[in-house]
């Protein structure tokens, strides 16, 4: 009984915690003072360019020095969306 007390109490913290944090980063994002982490520019553009270049996802990631999760996501952002609306409207 006293294990599941002290379960439930270490459990409460932790929802309090989250919930305040998230309000502190709601009012931050507010004041325009939460931005995030800045893009690294140089890295997508060569991500691109190895792509572009017709180097696979694993070499690219090699080559960038970066993980192939990040390649993927790089790769998805500068892909131009097919089927977007305003592309829809003009057809």
């Amino acid at each position: 009984m006293l294990l599941k007390l002290a379960l439930q109490m270490a459990h409460d913290d932790y929802e309090d915690r989250r919930e305040r944090q998230r309000q502190g980063i709601d009012l931050a994002k507010a004041a325009g003072r939460y931005a995030g982490r800045k893009t690294d520019t140089a890295t997508h553009a060569r991500i691109v360019a190895l792509r572009e270049g017709g180097k696979s996802i694993a070499e690219t990631a090699r080559l960038a020095g970066c993980s192939q999760s990040q390649v993927k996501r790089v790769c998805a952002m500068a892909r131009p969306v097919v089927g977007d609306k305003k592309e829809l409207a003009r057809s």
